[in-house]
């Protein structure tokens, strides 16, 4: 007799065990699918800040565009005025400094060799140009 009381008090604890954590599994796959299923709706919500007084304003004045453009045997102009390498980096250095920035844009010449156009634009990010955009330089994506 004493002999079953010990093995069934020696299985006892392992199917209470099994029926205490299952309703708690339950509960967490439960929650685990409302969370996830709340997700997407908070993704697409876009919050738009709309002008709301637009016949005050004045429309906004055009952008300064700079126009740079570097010849085949690497002869850099800024807006047709031909400048050498040390006034072009200090004419990007005036550009940079001034509010609004003028918009830069670079017209390389087709057979001019790409060392030279990327200097002029690692020289334009270093003076702190944020507006620099490319005009016909289909010949570099190839």
């Amino acid at each position: 007799m004493g002999m079953n009381m010990s093995s069934g008090s020696g299985g006892d604890p392992e199917p209470m065990m099994e029926m205490n954590m299952t309703p708690m599994i339950d509960v967490m796959l439960v929650l685990i699918i409302m969370f996830i299923t709340t997700l997407p709706i908070a993704n697409h919500a876009v919050n738009l800040n709309l002008p709301t007084n637009t016949q005050n304003q004045p429309p906004p004045e055009p952008p300064v565009v700079v126009k740079i453009d570097v010849d085949f045997d690497g002869t850099m102009t800024w807006n047709g005025e031909v400048v050498s390498r040390t006034q072009l980096e200090d004419k990007l250095s005036a550009a940079a400094a001034t509010n609004p920035q003028p918009e830069i844009h670079l017209q390389p010449n087709r057979l001019v060799s790409y060392k030279s156009v990327a200097a002029v634009m690692a020289a334009a990010q270093s003076r702190g140009i944020t507006k620099l955009g490319m005009i016909g330089n289909e010949q570099f994506l190839k």
